[in-house]
């Protein structure tokens, strides 16, 4: 993956998911995929029938973890659709992403927020309305066109970026605790605890829908983490920023992570992915 000029740049990128030490099932599903002249899907836990979207032209990656909602309806029936919904959407559209100007830069955004939103949609009216519960995730993605990084999160799964020794959140969590401090009601120790503040404010099915949108511009040496909130629960950022500084590839990071997380305790279902520009 190069831009005109530009030395050649290649994407080491690798995820994985495990059900954890406590749940029964795994609600989480993710993706990595290599858009080119098809979209080749190099690990993932979507179904063969949620793959068979092998079309266009580009050079990208699609980076995708989502997080079925527990305690609701078929979580993981939610997370999957909503991964297949968007790797449909950048399968059929994988010719266009070079080259964007600003105006088709948040035109390719509004379309995949549009993609989730249409998602929302179809598991609200499966359940019978907005008033019943219906199958729910969160969903953090990123579309990854070097050095350009789009960026689509709903929920409490996270994304994040190593640069320069520094590990930064791109997202900010879509829960009621959040909300809270945000609004300057609570203090972070309120917060953390508070039984209410893990609540989602925003799903794909959710009683709310509220996506966020965003790009970066990436640099050779940076790392990028996806993950859901199963990580994060057990491993603090300091430990990430220690992993992502390790000189190992993508796949050894992502395997570390999950370790770390499962000796931690293991409480949730964890998923993590890891990509990085290697000049």
């Amino acid at each position: 993956m190069t831009s005109a000029g530009a030395a050649p740049v290649t994407i080491d990128a690798f995820g994985i998911t495990d059900i954890g030490k406590v749940r029964k099932d795994n609600e989480d599903h993710f993706l990595v995929a290599d858009i080119h002249k098809s979209v080749d899907l190099l690990c993932g836990s979507l179904s063969s029938e949620a793959l068979n979207h092998r079309i266009g032209t580009s050079g990208a990656y699609l980076l995708v973890v989502a997080d079925g909602v527990g305690g609701g309806p078929d979580g993981d029936i939610a997370s999957e659709r909503t991964a297949a919904a968007v790797l449909a959407y950048v399968g059929k559209t994988a010719g266009c992403f070079h080259g964007l100007d600003v105006d088709r830069e948040n035109e390719m955004l509004m379309a995949l927020e549009g993609t989730v939103q249409q998602v929302h949609r179809q598991l609200q009216a499966e359940a019978g309305g907005p008033h019943r519960q219906a199958p729910a995730t969160t969903l953090t993605l990123v579309l990854l066109v070097w050095p350009r990084a789009y960026l689509v999160h709903v929920g409490d799964s996270r994304a994040y970026v190593r640069r320069r020794g520094r590990v930064q959140a791109l997202t900010r969590d879509q829960t009621f605790g959040e909300y809270m401090v945000s609004a300057g009601a609570w203090t972070e120790e309120q917060a953390a605890h508070s039984r209410t503040a893990e609540t989602l404010a925003s799903a794909v099915g959710g009683s709310e829908l509220a996506p966020t949108v965003g790009l970066i511009d990436l640099e050779l040496g940076d790392s990028l983490l996806l993950c859901t909130d199963g990580l994060t629960k057990h491993v603090p950022d300091t430990r990430i920023g220690e992993v992502l500084a390790m000189p190992i590839d993508a796949k050894a990071m992502a395997s570390l992570l999950v370790a770390d997380a499962l000796a931690a305790g293991g409480s949730d279902n964890v998923s993590v992915i890891v990509a990085r520009g290697v000049g």
